[in-house]
This record gives structure tokens, sequence and C-alpha cells, in this order.
């Protein structure tokens, strides 16, 4: 999947919100039929979100695209798929999965529909919210090749922290066991790792706190859910120039030392080997993708 440093969510029956969105510069958007559609108007929002899509791609084919159906067991999933599943779609934002076997369930409906609506390559983002989907989040993520992020969970009042039960604080340590789990889950099958929301839209230093003690636990990327959060976030998740030089200076001096027999050498004050330079390849090649270059 590509690394998403933002995925901005736009409700499906309000499509001038995701012009907003695409201007903002998200590197994904995410066009949501659940929870932020009323119950009465979701029939009417698969047709505006499938026009959404078309018209999302034709004028960027830069932004990655999703779409949130209703959970499995609303029985409105597949009714949502077969809206919405098209050339313009990347991949779904698959809610309440508890498991493996709800992994398998999406992946059945992504097979039917791609082939029947004419696209192909479809990938899942997998928000953790349920206390069986934390328990299994190590096979979830490996339950099928479509599965290419998982978001390790953080939120003041929606399904995970009724789940759970906790009372968030402004510097998330509550869910640090949880999002964890997520994040090892992650880097063991080659996941994007993707943390949870900021909730207060006006707090933009509290958004930045949140955001880089994300970066420092390893995530890669954030959910967002207004347009003035995404700056911020690409400020926090874009590697900058002195972090590239420092890496790529890292592994220079590293380089040099072994050709003149030395496994370890002294770069800027630390001490540097073999395993210094192998972390600082793997952070490269992030930030080059992150970075477009």
């Amino acid at each position: 999947m590509h690394p998403y440093r933002s995925l901005l969510f736009v409700p499906a029956h309000k499509p001038d919100w995701a012009a907003k969105a695409l201007a903002s510069g998200a590197d994904c958007i995410v066009v949501d039929l659940e929870d932020s559609v009323p119950a009465d108007l979701k029939e009417a929002s698969r047709q505006t979100a499938r026009e959404t899509l078309r018209d999302l791609r034709s004028r960027s084919e830069r932004v990655g695209l999703f779409v949130r159906p209703n959970a499995l067991d609303t029985r409105l999933a597949g009714a949502d798929l077969e809206a919405v599943v098209g050339p313009a779609l990347d991949g779904v934002f698959a809610p309440k999965i508890r498991d493996a076997r709800d992994v398998i369930r999406w992946e059945s409906l992504l097979d039917w529909f791609e082939a029947r609506n004419g696209a192909d390559g479809l990938e899942m983002i997998v928000p953790v919210e349920m206390v069986d989907a934390i328990t299994n989040c190590q096979e979830i993520a490996g339950a099928s090749e479509r599965v290419g992020a998982m978001i390790g969970p953080t939120s003041a009042h929606a399904d995970i922290a009724r789940a759970v039960g906790y009372r968030q604080s402004r510097e998330g340590s509550e869910t640090l066991y949880l999002r964890s789990r997520i994040l090892l889950a992650c880097r063991q099958y080659g996941l994007h790792a993707l943390t949870g929301l900021w909730e207060d839209l006006g707090d933009l230093e509290g958004l930045r706190e949140f955001a880089d003690y994300g970066l420092q636990l390893g995530f890669r990327g954030q959910i967002a859910i207004h347009p003035t959060h995404v700056p911020v976030i690409h400020e926090i998740y874009t590697p900058s120039d002195d972090e590239v030089a420092y890496h790529e200076g890292l592994v220079a001096a590293v380089e040099e030392a072994a050709a003149q027999g030395h496994g370890a050498v002294r770069y800027r004050g630390q001490h540097v080997d073999l395993a210094h330079a192998d972390k600082a390849r793997d952070w490269l090649a992030h930030a080059r993708l992150v970075r477009g270059e």
C-alpha cells in the first residue's frame, strides 16, 4: 500500500466536502457510507458516493480513494459495494472487523464486485475498533493480501472507546498498549501502520503533539476528520531535508568504515555500525516514497 500520511474522511451525502478534502492536499480521501450518514440517507448516498469518486478521480490521479461501507452485520455492505466499486476506487476501509473470518468475508465481496464492476487490485484498510480485533490483530493482519494497512485505535468517543471503556487523555497514553499491538502486527506482515484521529478540531498544537507521539511509536500516518488537520499531519509525517541528510550521511560513514575493515565508526558523536546502517536504509526507502523521490 502507498504510505499515506493522511486519510481524510468525508460523509458520502456531502459531496461538497469531498472537493474541500481534495483541496486540502490529503494523501487519501475516505468517502464514508457508515457512521457519518444518517440511516434515512444511506440508500441515496450510495449513488452520490459513486459520482463523488468519479469526480475526484477525474481531478487527481494521485489521491488515494477509499470507501467505508456499512458493517457486514448490517446487511448493507453488499449494496454499498455494488454501488461504489469501480475503476476510480483504490480500496475499502472495512469497519467492525473482529477476526480473520471477517476479513475473508470482505475479500469475497471484493472479489465478486471487482469482477462485476470492472475494478482490480482493491486493498483493505482495517480499523481496529473492537476488543476482539485487538486480541486477533495478528491473524487479521495476515488473513489476506488485500489487507494493506491497519489502524492503531484512539478515540475519545467512538467504537474503541466504548468497547474498551477508557477515558482519553491529551497524550493518549491509555491506548499505548492497544496501538502497540497493532503496530507490531503491521511490522510482522509488512503493512502500513496508521494511528487514530485527533478529535479536537481547533486544537492544532494538541494535534501536532499527538501526531509526533504516533511517529515516535513507529506509525507512518494518521486519520483526519477535518481539512485543517492535514497540513499538520503532513508536517509531522514527512521526513525533513535535515533528517534525510543525517541518514544518508550515516549510511555513507558506515560503508566507508566497512571498506576500511571497520565494523563500527563514530558519526556525529554517536557510535554506529552495520545495524544502524540497515535501519537507516529502511528509513530512507520509506522517506523517498513519502517525498515522491
